[in-house]
């Protein structure tokens, strides 16, 4: 009983130490408040450093690809119906972006069954979805490791201050337990926040891609009964 209420003394002494210096915690800089973590926070930045390097570079790699020339297709289209297939090649060939590159796969297979040129463009597809998709499994990793990462700046915050309770007994300076607990709740918010970026950096991201691979397979349609128009215009 009596050490309870001795731990319980030193706990209240403790938070109010804190009070005061969490009122005044606007005054700190976020690089000193960031150092009050700990070693924790090393991996923590890394998270953070590949969450906006790979949220930014997939972004701007997924805006390039979702760009279609206008007038695309219908040029293809006039080019296929008027047997100028190199001059079509050479529009895709010319053109940064997977739908270009998928119908100039269509187009070296025309003269082949509709089947065959169908899961070639399909392949193609497949390969341009995969490259915009890299890296994006580190999103993921962030997402899920980083609010782990800082329960785990917790405990051992945690661990310090009561470490230092018991190593200094009614000794112990109030200091000592803030600093514990600074260490706790710094990395509980970074990993947090890392965690919040990536997880919403990851799934706007894959809805990107799943609007883009919507649109590639309209495209790859497209094409494909662009292929049967002129034998339907022969049998007319």
């Amino acid at each position: 009983m009596l050490l309870q209420i001795e731990t319980q003394s030193i706990l209240n002494q403790a938070v109010q130490a804190t009070q005061p210096i969490v009122q005044s915690s606007e005054s700190i800089p976020v690089m000193d408040l960031a150092l009050k973590g700990g070693w924790i926070m090393i991996p923590l930045l890394l998270l953070f450093a590949v969450t906006i390097y790979i949220s930014v570079e997939r972004w701007i790699m997924i805006n390039r690809s979702s760009r279609e020339p206008s007038n695309f297709m219908q040029t293809i289209r006039d080019f296929v119906h008027e047997g100028r297939l190199d001059s079509a090649l050479l529009l895709c060939n010319n053109t940064d972006s997977p739908i270009a590159r998928m119908v100039a796969k269509g187009i070296t297979r025309i003269g082949k069954p509709l089947n065959d040129i169908n899961a070639a463009i399909e392949n193609v597809g497949k390969i341009e979805v995969s490259k915009l998709e890299n890296h994006l499994a580190w999103l993921s990793t962030s997402a899920g490791a980083a609010p782990m990462i800082g329960f785990l700046g917790t405990v051992v915050g945690m661990v310090r201050v009561f470490f230092d309770m018991a190593s200094k007994g009614n000794n112990i300076e109030v200091a000592t337990l803030a600093n514990g607990m600074y260490q706790a709740m710094v990395t509980t918010v970074a990993g947090l926040i890392v965690g919040i970026l990536a997880y919403i950096g990851y799934n706007y991201l894959v809805s990107r891609i799943e609007k883009l691979v919507s649109i590639l397979e309209a495209r790859t349609t497209e094409f494909m009964d662009l292929l049967q128009e002129p034998a339907q215009s022969k049998k007319q």
